[in-house]
């Protein structure tokens, strides 16, 4: 089958043709040979019991010199008729009877005992002739049989497979090389070429195929084209973005400068009003001078005015913040200070639980002001009498070591229509003279450039408390947002 596997149709059917004609020469051969073969013996054996009983009756009959050239007949004993013994037994067995047997040559040999003469009659056959006749007319079936399919096939091979077979395929491997040569005008078959029969089908079956791509890539084309058209309007449409972006930056820019400018006009009022009370004492009694305590608190109210101007030059520079250890415990002191100075906060009991020596990186300024703002809201919303705690807890979370710090106040809690954007500009329950809503969106502002988190909660039992959470080693500004992202999520849950 291999064999067969490479070869063309033409070859293959002319191959099967000569292989069954061959087959089948061979198997009428092997079949009717024995019948025939038989049919001749029966005639032979027939001839010679007739002729041994003619010679019995009339051994000079003239039936029997007719048959001479065919039969040979013989009468005497045993031994001069060179009969076998077996034969002679049987011969003798049956007496008056014939008895069928083979000569040394393999012709048919008809032998009868006489009892009342006591000799043998003896005939033997030898009808060449008639075999040869037989193969004969044996050979000449065979031929027309095999004549015959060789007429057929040749019929076929020459009127029927060209048209039926040959043509179709050739007609379809024209299709297909036109196919692949990019012939469109001869890809497809022709309907008045396919024949109504299997290979018809196949015909069809692949023209719908071609035309079913062809459509496929018009349609690809045409979204091609249409998307070409969109990828340009997206072109023209992103430069656009990227022009108003720019200017939404620029215009961010102004906003947050301007929130900055509110937040700091905001900031300063703490140091300014301590100033105006040390002046305003000074100018009552200005024999007294001033102690080196007050002088002190003079002199770091000065230094954070100056922190605080320049942080508008920080915004502009985009400078990122200071990068210093900062003690904890100090800077919420310092913050109290100047709540207890500005604030009538003089009732409130701070309780700084911040342990001495706790220390993270960033700016000693921000971060006071944060504190400020968050002490400074916690006595507001008790109205000047209460408690609050401040307390700092060490955390490994996100394989960054963070230190949260808990100012817990015993105040009336948050609004909860108030907490979701608590820390959004402007967002206060207190806009008058001690409240203008940018203390904590300032605050959170803050933490945030240094890489943290501040959170806002009510406590179960009463009171609101905030959470600011710092990297002890700060944050770079490539992974800020997503330290922040996460932390917060974290934290949240």
């Amino acid at each position: 089958m291999s064999i067969l596997r490479g070869m063309r149709i033409r070859k293959k059917l002319i191959l099967l043709h000569t292989g069954f004609s061959i087959t089948l020469a061979l198997v009428l051969f092997l079949a009717e040979r024995p019948a025939i073969r038989d049919v001749v013996a029966q005639s032979e054996e027939v001839s010679c019991t007739l002729a041994v009983r003619l010679l019995a009756v009339d051994p000079a009959s003239q039936s029997l010199s007719s048959l001479r050239e065919t039969i040979t007949t013989n009468t005497g004993p045993a031994a001069a008729l060179d009969l076998p013994p077996e034969l002679a037994s049987r011969a003798r067995a049956s007496a008056n009877d014939v008895v069928i047997g083979k000569t040394a040559a393999g012709w048919p040999r008809a032998v009868m005992w006489d009892a009342d003469r006591e000799e043998f009659f003896e005939a033997s056959v030898r009808a060449s002739a008639a075999r040869a006749a037989v193969l004969r007319l044996y050979l000449l079936v065979v031929a027309a049989v095999v004549g015959v399919y060789f007429l057929i096939a040749a019929t076929l091979e020459v009127f029927v497979l060209p048209r039926q077979v040959y043509g179709p395929i050739r007609r379809l491997l024209a299709a297909d090389l036109a196919v692949q040569s990019g012939d469109r005008d001869h890809e497809l078959i022709p309907e008045a070429a396919i024949p109504a029969d299997e290979l018809g089908e196949i015909m069809r079956s692949r023209n719908e195929s071609i035309m079913n791509i062809r459509e496929h890539e018009r349609a690809l084309a045409e979204a091609l084209d249409q998307l070409e058209d969109v990828a340009m309007d997206l072109k023209r449409k992103n430069h656009l973005l990227e022009t108003a972006k720019r200017n939404m930056a620029d215009q961010d820019r102004l906003v947050s400068l301007g929130l900055l400018s509110a937040g700091l006009a905001h900031e300063l009022n703490t140091p300014l009003a301590v100033l105006k009370g040390s002046v305003e004492r000074l100018a009552e009694n200005p024999g007294a001078g001033v102690d080196p305590a007050q002088a002190a608190l003079m002199q770091r109210v000065v230094h954070r005015l100056e922190r605080l101007s320049e942080s508008l030059l920080d915004f502009a520079r985009v400078r990122p913040p200071e990068q210093s250890p900062v003690d904890l415990r100090t800077i919420i002191e310092e913050a109290w200070t100047l709540v207890r100075i500005d604030r009538e906060a003089r009732d409130v009991e701070l309780v700084n639980e911040v342990p001495s020596g706790a220390e993270v990186i960033g700016d000693e300024d921000r971060l006071t002001q944060v504190f400020v703002n968050l002490l400074r809201n916690a006595a507001d919303a008790m109205n000047g009498d209460g408690k609050i705690v401040i307390a700092a807890e060490h955390e490994h979370r996100d394989e960054c070591e963070w230190v949260t710090i808990r100012c817990a106040d015993d105040g009336p809690g948050i609004d909860p229509d108030v907490l979701p954007r608590l820390f959004e500009p402007f967002t206060s329950t207190r806009l008058d003279a001690h409240g203008t809503g940018l203390g904590l969106a300032v605050a959170e502002g803050i933490v945030r450039e240094h890489g943290g988190v501040l959170l806002a909660r009510n406590a179960p039992t009463g009171g609101a408390v905030f959470e600011v959470m710092l990297p002890v080693q700060g944050a770079a500004l490539e992974h800020l947002d997503e330290t922040i992202s996460k932390t917060g999520a974290a934290i949240k849950t």
